[in-house]
């Protein structure tokens, strides 16, 4: 198959890319490299099913494809909120652009929504059919707000247009690639314990998170695309729910490091709680992350082991 991934050369696109690559498919990249980043595809530029291109999702294009993943978006609080507008565009114009080209050439589309959706959530695990707990003008409405009207567009593009969709909910996901200045909790935590400097928590520690491995989320949108006659929107991530204490202990044992714990405020809108219900995608695709975060930590470790002294530490966000 001809795919389109935009953003396929960020964290998350790298390792779409390169699964895809390797399953004999053509793969065309579109990002800005705003947030993705070359390093991240390097390896696979010899191949020769690979075309790039450097362009931005809010300026329109045109490519023959039989489908199409929408990564594009900055995806951590201190990215998102650098360029809020920016944020908000890339999400919707994005999306518009992606469907258009779905439109014309009778390609699939899938989008990479979010977690966030849900907001600050009062149902728990969170579930496809739960609407959501959003600040619609809070700091962090920009992603939010950009991925909930992206998942309209994608139904309303379907619905009229009889465009074949999908939606696929990401929770937080980990992995090698990740940025090392994107101020999330896994980056944060392991450049903060892998030079001995206090791991900053926001809050009191108690809020949770469940921590996805990259692969595990890959196979999930692959499956989800592969399959016939669903939409979604369909949740990915990883039920081990964990307190962000638990992480940071846990990347303090993992590294050996000496680091101490320090608490600062938590921000607004911060989420308290985060775990998905994977029940449907468990039903549907026969999908369930496989990696633990035993198992998974250590990789990332080792990825960020040689970047700890390279890259100052980054401004601290929560995510």
């Amino acid at each position: 198959m001809r795919v389109l991934i935009t953003g396929g050369a960020g964290f998350i696109g790298s390792h779409l890319t390169e699964r895809l690559l390797n399953e004999g498919h053509s793969v065309i990249i579109i990002d800005n490299f705003h947030t993705g980043s070359r390093n991240n595809i390097r390896h696979l530029l010899h191949h020769d099913d690979l075309e790039i291109f450097r362009q931005d999702v809010t300026d329109p294009f045109r490519v023959e494809v039989d489908c199409i993943y929408n990564l594009a978006c900055p995806a951590s609080p201190i990215h998102y909120q650098r360029s809020p507008v920016k944020t908000v565009l890339t999400s919707v114009l994005g999306v518009i652009h992606c469907l258009d080209l779905a439109k014309l050439t009778k390609a699939r589309v899938l989008q990479a929504s979010t977690s966030e959706i849900y907001g600050d959530p009062q149902v728990h695990p969170q579930r496809e059919e739960y609407w959501g707990n959003v600040n619609t003008i809070g700091p962090r409405s920009c992603y939010d707000e950009g991925k909930r009207v992206a998942e309209t567009l994608m139904f309303d593009y379907h619905r009229e247009n009889g465009v074949d969709i999908r939606v696929a909910r990401i929770f937080n996901t980990y992995g090698p690639r990740m940025s090392p200045d994107d101020g999330r909790v896994v980056s944060n935590f392991i450049l903060q314990a892998l030079r001995g400097e206090p791991i900053t928590i926001f809050g009191d520690g108690r809020q949770t998170r469940s921590f996805c491995y990259v692969d595990d989320l890959v196979e999930g949108l692959i499956r989800l695309m592969n399959k016939e006659g669903i939409t979604g929107p369909m949740n990915f991530g990883n039920p081990d729910e964990r307190t962000i204490k638990e992480i940071a202990e846990l990347v303090i044992r993992l590294t050996g490091s000496a680091s101490e714990i320090v608490y600062k405020p938590l921000p607004k809108d911060d989420p308290v709680r985060r775990k998905p219900d994977i029940s449907l995608a468990k039903k549907n695709l026969g999908w369930q992350p496989k990696v633990k975060l035993e198992e998974g930590l250590p990789r990332v470790i080792e990825y960020f082991r040689p970047l700890a002294e390279r890259h100052t530490a980054p401004r601290k966000m929560p995510n």
